[in-house]
């Protein structure tokens, strides 16, 4: 019963503060994410989707297989989050480059240049054309969203969306995602 009390008295006392606790392991949560996403997307522009694994995301990100059926139950799971995270790391980057023109010419080569899509492309075409006609997919609605508060205009974002996706499939130049992106802005007057 001493015991019991004299520990009652000494958390009661502590100025130590679970906070702390709580904060390092929202710390290690996202960087065990991070770090799933992470090795997700190299995988994918090695390999593509379709051909990997849990198991190979839980070798490639060095993290332990149940840790990581922790945080997915899948790897549709894993792959939806990574799209989340994409798509929402252009957008808060795309809203800092300035001009209409300099945010579409971004995301221009954003998509042409990166190689998860890349690997999408040679690996599991059909799987990405599959994810380019869900026009009413909360991610696809997101990024609509993000560059009509560019346009402000429906027409103008759906010109745009269509430019962007049109370099899922087939990417262009960073010269020409300039040049376009300024025809762009030019022609439908942002």
């Amino acid at each position: 019963m001493s015991l019991h009390r004299s520990h009652r008295a000494r958390s009661q006392s502590s100025p130590l503060s679970t906070q702390p606790k709580y904060a390092a392991q929202g710390a290690t949560h996202r960087r065990t994410e991070e770090a799933i996403l992470l090795a997700t997307k190299d995988l994918i522009a090695a390999s593509g989707a379709s051909k990997i694994s849990m198991i190979d995301i839980s070798g490639r990100s060095q993290v332990a297989r149940a840790t990581l059926y922790n945080h997915f139950r899948d790897k549709s799971a894993v792959i939806q989050a990574l799209l989340q995270a994409e798509i929402g790391r252009i957008i808060q980057e795309m809203q800092n480059v300035g001009t209409p023109a300099n945010a579409l010419e971004f995301l221009s080569r954003s998509i042409s240049s990166d190689p998860a899509l890349a690997g999408l492309r040679i690996h599991d075409p059909s799987l990405l054309a599959q994810l380019l006609i869900h026009s009413e997919h909360p991610l696809y609605l997101e990024l609509a969203r993000a560059i009509f508060s560019l346009t402000q205009s429906p027409s103008a974002t759906g010109l745009a969306m269509r430019w962007l996706l049109g370099q899922v499939l087939q990417p262009v130049t960073p010269e020409q995602s300039r040049d376009q992106a300024a025809l762009l802005v030019e022609n439908t007057l942002f």
